[in-house]
Protein backbone atom coordinates (compact mmCIF):
# COMPACT_ATOMS: atom_id res chain seq x y z
CA UNK A 1 0.00 0.00 0.00
CA UNK A 2 1.27 3.52 -0.90
CA UNK A 3 1.09 6.43 1.32
CA UNK A 4 1.32 9.91 0.37
CA UNK A 5 2.64 13.15 2.62
CA UNK A 6 0.63 16.03 1.47
CA UNK A 7 2.39 18.44 4.44
CA UNK A 8 4.97 19.68 1.36
CA UNK A 9 1.25 20.71 -0.39
CA UNK A 10 -0.55 22.16 3.15
CA UNK A 11 3.26 24.42 3.94
CA UNK A 12 3.59 25.53 -0.07
CA UNK A 13 0.06 26.89 -0.51
CA UNK A 14 -2.78 29.50 0.56
CA UNK A 15 -6.01 28.60 -0.31
CA UNK A 16 -5.86 25.47 -1.49
CA UNK A 17 -6.72 23.77 1.71
CA UNK A 18 -10.14 22.09 0.13
CA UNK A 19 -8.36 20.84 -2.51
CA UNK A 20 -5.86 19.33 -0.36
CA UNK A 21 -8.55 17.51 2.45
CA UNK A 22 -10.34 15.67 -0.61
CA UNK A 23 -6.81 14.23 -1.94
CA UNK A 24 -6.30 13.34 1.96
CA UNK A 25 -9.82 11.96 2.24
CA UNK A 26 -9.97 9.91 -1.07
CA UNK A 27 -6.67 8.53 0.04
CA UNK A 28 -7.51 7.32 3.10
CA UNK A 29 -11.27 5.96 1.89
CA UNK A 30 -9.45 3.60 -0.42
CA UNK A 31 -7.66 1.75 1.31
CA UNK A 32 -11.01 1.00 3.43
CA UNK A 33 -13.52 1.32 0.16
CA UNK A 34 -16.36 -1.29 -0.18
CA UNK A 35 -17.75 -2.29 -2.75
CA UNK A 36 -21.03 -3.15 -1.58
CA UNK A 37 -23.32 -1.85 -2.36
CA UNK A 38 -22.88 -1.36 -5.89
CA UNK A 39 -23.84 2.02 -7.13
CA UNK A 40 -23.67 4.35 -10.36
CA UNK A 41 -23.30 8.05 -10.85
CA UNK A 42 -24.66 9.34 -13.79
CA UNK A 43 -24.75 13.55 -15.47
CA UNK A 44 -28.57 13.88 -16.06
CA UNK A 45 -27.97 17.61 -17.49
CA UNK A 46 -24.97 20.12 -17.39
CA UNK A 47 -25.40 21.01 -13.92
CA UNK A 48 -27.21 17.90 -12.61
CA UNK A 49 -26.69 14.22 -11.66
CA UNK A 50 -28.22 10.56 -10.59
CA UNK A 51 -26.84 8.44 -8.21
CA UNK A 52 -28.36 5.11 -8.30
CA UNK A 53 -27.75 2.58 -5.43
CA UNK A 54 -28.45 -1.32 -5.87
CA UNK A 55 -31.02 -2.00 -2.87
CA UNK A 56 -32.37 -4.90 -2.98
CA UNK A 57 -34.18 -6.55 0.35
CA UNK A 58 -34.37 -2.81 1.81
CA UNK A 59 -37.45 -1.01 2.82
CA UNK A 60 -38.36 2.55 2.36
CA UNK A 61 -38.58 2.43 5.81
CA UNK A 62 -34.86 0.71 6.28
CA UNK A 63 -33.18 3.67 4.36
CA UNK A 64 -31.99 6.71 5.31
CA UNK A 65 -30.59 9.68 3.47
CA UNK A 66 -29.00 12.54 5.28
CA UNK A 67 -26.86 15.62 4.13
CA UNK A 68 -24.98 17.67 6.60
CA UNK A 69 -21.51 19.48 6.48
CA UNK A 70 -21.04 18.47 2.12
CA UNK A 71 -21.37 15.20 2.73
CA UNK A 72 -24.49 13.07 1.32
CA UNK A 73 -24.68 10.28 3.95
CA UNK A 74 -26.95 7.17 3.15
CA UNK A 75 -27.60 4.39 5.24
CA UNK A 76 -29.52 0.89 5.54
CA UNK A 77 -30.34 -0.87 8.60
CA UNK A 78 -32.49 -4.33 7.98
CA UNK A 79 -35.67 -4.90 10.27
CA UNK A 80 -34.92 -8.30 12.43
CA UNK A 81 -38.04 -9.81 11.04
CA UNK A 82 -35.50 -12.13 9.20
CA UNK A 83 -33.78 -13.70 12.09
CA UNK A 84 -36.97 -16.39 12.56
CA UNK A 85 -36.58 -17.71 8.83
CA UNK A 86 -34.21 -20.68 7.83
CA UNK A 87 -32.15 -20.10 5.21
CA UNK A 88 -30.71 -23.12 2.69
CA UNK A 89 -28.83 -20.50 0.71
CA UNK A 90 -28.65 -16.88 1.09
CA UNK A 91 -27.22 -15.00 -1.85
CA UNK A 92 -29.16 -11.28 -1.61
CA UNK A 93 -27.12 -9.65 0.61
CA UNK A 94 -29.17 -7.56 3.21
CA UNK A 95 -26.68 -6.39 5.56
CA UNK A 96 -26.47 -3.00 7.15
CA UNK A 97 -24.71 -0.17 5.27
CA UNK A 98 -23.26 3.08 5.13
CA UNK A 99 -21.97 4.96 1.66
CA UNK A 100 -20.82 8.41 2.00
CA UNK A 101 -20.53 10.93 -0.92
CA UNK A 102 -18.62 14.31 -0.65
CA UNK A 103 -20.74 17.35 -2.33
CA UNK A 104 -19.09 20.32 -4.12
CA UNK A 105 -20.42 23.67 -3.57
CA UNK A 106 -23.92 24.81 -4.13
CA UNK A 107 -24.82 21.09 -4.93
CA UNK A 108 -27.96 19.85 -3.15
CA UNK A 109 -30.18 16.67 -3.42
CA UNK A 110 -33.39 17.44 -4.58
CA UNK A 111 -35.01 13.98 -4.37
CA UNK A 112 -35.34 10.64 -3.88
CA UNK A 113 -37.22 7.32 -5.16
CA UNK A 114 -36.73 3.67 -4.49
CA UNK A 115 -38.09 1.44 -6.47
CA UNK A 116 -37.51 -1.81 -8.36
CA UNK A 117 -35.21 -2.45 -5.86
CA UNK A 118 -32.91 1.03 -6.54
CA UNK A 119 -32.76 3.65 -4.66
CA UNK A 120 -31.86 7.21 -6.96
CA UNK A 121 -30.98 10.09 -5.66
CA UNK A 122 -31.25 13.17 -7.48
CA UNK A 123 -28.52 16.19 -7.28
CA UNK A 124 -28.57 19.93 -8.86
CA UNK A 125 -25.78 22.42 -8.61
CA UNK A 126 -27.25 25.42 -8.10
CA UNK A 127 -24.89 28.63 -8.31
CA UNK A 128 -25.93 31.50 -6.53
CA UNK A 129 -26.80 34.56 -8.51
CA UNK A 130 -23.86 36.87 -6.64
CA UNK A 131 -21.40 33.93 -8.29
CA UNK A 132 -22.62 33.55 -11.94
CA UNK A 133 -20.76 35.54 -14.29
CA UNK A 134 -22.45 38.73 -16.09
CA UNK A 135 -22.06 40.97 -18.75
CA UNK A 136 -21.30 44.89 -18.07
CA UNK A 137 -22.79 46.95 -20.41
CA UNK A 138 -19.93 49.31 -22.11
CA UNK A 139 -21.26 53.12 -22.95
CA UNK A 140 -19.48 55.12 -24.94
CA UNK A 141 -17.71 58.22 -24.35
CA UNK A 142 -20.24 59.30 -21.78
CA UNK A 143 -19.70 59.55 -17.80
CA UNK A 144 -21.88 58.45 -15.15
CA UNK A 145 -22.98 60.12 -12.03
CA UNK A 146 -21.29 58.24 -10.07
CA UNK A 147 -17.72 59.00 -12.08
CA UNK A 148 -18.29 62.72 -11.51
CA UNK A 149 -19.52 62.68 -8.03
CA UNK A 150 -15.71 60.84 -7.49
CA UNK A 151 -13.96 63.58 -9.71
CA UNK A 152 -15.73 66.52 -7.93
CA UNK A 153 -14.33 64.92 -4.31
CA UNK A 154 -10.89 64.12 -5.34
CA UNK A 155 -10.27 67.93 -6.62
Amino acid sequence: MRTFDLTPLYRATVGFDQIADLLDRTLASEASNTTYPPYNIEKTDDDAWRISLAVAGFADDDLAIEVKDRNLHVTARKSDEDETKTYLHRGIATRAFERRFHLADHVRVTGASHENGMLHIDLVREIPEALKPRQIAITKGQTTKANLIEEKSVN
